[in-house]
C-alpha cells in the first residue's frame, strides 16, 4: 500500500553541507494520529463539476488519507468509474447513495456505469472490484428486472505477468493481489476483453469512449500506474504520483521524475489539453496543480544533491559500517548515509528512511554518477564514479597519451 503525508520539516541541526528542506512520509513517523489531525475533513460523496463526483473508499488511514479517491465520469449514465478502493464494506453503500442521488441515472435502460479504469494495482485502488460489480447488478436489477444486465468494461495498463518474481521488488505482491481479485470478480459481471482477459489494457495516450478520458502512463509510483486528462473539467487526475496532501512513495525514482515531469508538461502549446487543478488518489483537489508538480520534482532533485554532497565527503569517524581493515573509512554505504543525512532525527525513523535513500543511489548508478561497490540493502557500500577516469582515452603505457 503506498504511503501517503508527509508534513514539511527541516533538518535544522544537521551539517551544513546536509541542510535541506525535508518531507518525511509517515513510514518514517511515531506519531500517526498526528497525521490524521492535518488532513482536511472530506465529504464521503462531493460533487467536483457538472461531469466528476468523488466517492471517498471509506478506508481512511495514515497511508491512504481520508480514503482512496473514486470518481464517477460523465455528465449521464452510463458514466465512468474510476478505482474501486479496497473492499471497505462501508463503501458499497456510499457508492449507491452517489449513483442514486448526485450521479443518478437519466437514462433508466442504461447501465449506471459502462467503464472501470483500475489507476494501479495497489490494494487500495482494486480490492473493492468484485463488490462494486456486484452492486451495479443489482441495482440495474431493481431498475430493470427483465432485461439482461449489460456488464461493464474493466481497463488497466498491463501488467507482466511474466516477470520472475525474483527479479522485481513488488512482483510477489502484484501477482498475488491482481490473481486474488480476478479469481473474486462475479460470473457474468464484466465484459472480458476480446482476448478473453478480465482487463481492457489501457495504452498511453489513448481516449476513452464515452468519456473522453486521455490515458497517460505514468510509472514510477508503480510501473503499471497510470494518469487520466478529463478534457470537461481541465483536469489531470493523478492517481498515487500526485497526492492531494504530503507526497507520494515510489518504486523507481527515475522513471518517477520522467513522469512527474511527463505531467508538468503535458498539454503545454495544445489548448485542448490544458489543465490546472489535480484530483488525486487520496487528498482534497489541488488547485494549482504544476505548481505541485514542480515542487514534487523540485523535491526529490534536492534530496539527490543532499545525498552526492554527502557522497562527495569522507565518511564520518568511528563508522563501522563505512570501514573494513582493508579500506578503513573509504567507501559510504546506504546506511551512514542515512544516519548523517538524518542526524537530526529520532534513530526510528533511519531505517525507513533508507529504504528512499536506496532509491536514490539506484538512479544515480543508472546516471553513471555513483555505482555500488558491495553489500545489499541498508550495508550497500557506494562511491562516486570517477567521471574523468571513465571518460578519458586510455593511456598508451609506452608511449603516453
Amino acid at each position: 500500500m503506498s504511503t501517503r503525508i508527509a508534513p514539511l520539516i527541516t533538518t535544522k541541526n544537521a551539517p551544513k553541507q546536509f541542510r535541506t528542506t525535508s518531507i518525511l512520509t509517515p513510514r518514517y513517523q511515531t506519531f500517526g494520529n498526528s497525521i490524521m489531525d492535518q488532513l482536511e475533513v472530506l465529504p464521503s460523496v462531493s460533487r467536483l463539476s457538472d461531469h466528476v463526483v468523488r466517492v471517498l473508499g471509506q478506508n481512511p488511514g495514515k497511508f491512504t488519507l481520508q480514503g482512496t479517491n473514486t470518481y464517477i465520469v460523465g455528465k449521464s449514465n452510463p458514466y465512468t468509474l474510476i478505482d474501486t478502493g479496497e473492499g471497505r464494506d462501508e463503501y458499497i453503500p456510499i457508492l449507491e447513495s452517489a449513483l442514486l442521488d448526485a450521479a443518478q441515472p437519466t437514462n433508466p435502460t442504461a447501465p449506471d456505469i459502462s467503464d472501470i479504469v483500475i489507476s494501479h494495482w495497489h490494494p487500495d485502488h482494486v480490492n473493492g472490484l468484485p463488490s462494486v460489480l456486484t452492486l451495479l447488478q443489482r441495482l440495474w436489477s431493481a431498475r430493470n428486472p427483465t432485461l439482461p444486465f449489460p456488464p461493464p468494461r474493466l481497463h488497466k495498463f498491463p501488467t507482466d505477468f511474466s516477470t520472475p518474481l525474483t527479479a522485481h521488488a513488488h512482483a510477489h505482491d502484484t501477482h498475488h493481489i491482481l490473481r486474488t481479485v480476478i479469481a473474486a470478480l462475479p460470473p457474468t459481471t464484466y465484459a472480458p476483453s476480446p482476448t478473453g482477459a478480465p482487463f481492457y489494457d489501457l495504452h498511453d495516450s489513448e481516449v476513452l469512449s464515452p468519456s473522453g478520458l486521455r490515458v497517460l502512463h505514468t510509472p514510477g509510483h508503480t510501473d503499471d500506474s497510470i494518469c487520466l486528462y478529463i478534457p470537461q473539467d481541465r483536469v489531470l487526475y493523478t492517481a498515487d504520483t500526485v497526492l492531494g496532501q504530503g507526497t507520494a512513495v515510489f518504486e523507481d525514482l527515475a522513471a518517477y521524475i520522467a513522469s512527474l515531469t511527463t505531467m508538468l508538461h503535458f498539454g503545454d502549446g495544445d489548448a485542448s489539453h490544458e489543465y490546472t487543478a489535480l484530483y488525486p488518489g487520496h487528498g482534497p483537489v489541488v488547485t494549482k496543480g504544476k505548481e505541485l508538480i514542480s515542487s514534487y520534482i523540485r523535491h526529490r532533485l534536492e534530496r539527490e544533491e543532499q545525498i552526492l554532497n554527502v557522497l562527495h565527503t569522507p565518511p564520518p569517524s568511528g563508522d563501522a559500517d563505512a570501514a573494513s581493515e582493508e579500506e578503513p573509512q573509504r567507501s559510504w554505504t546506504t546506511w551512514s548515509i542515512v544516519t548523517t543525512m538524518y542526524a537530526a532525527y529520532p534513530e526510528s525513523l533511519w531505517l525507513p528512511a533508507a529504504h528512499s535513500v536506496d532509491l536514490h543511489l539506484k538512479k544515480l548508478q543508472a546516471d553513471g554518477v555513483a555505482r555500488k561497490v558491495s553489500g545489499e540493502l541498508q550495508h550497500t557500500v557506494w562511491e562516486l564514479v570517477d567521471i574523468l577516469s571513465v571518460s578519458a582515452p586510455p593511456v598508451d603505457r609506452k608511449h603516453g597519451l
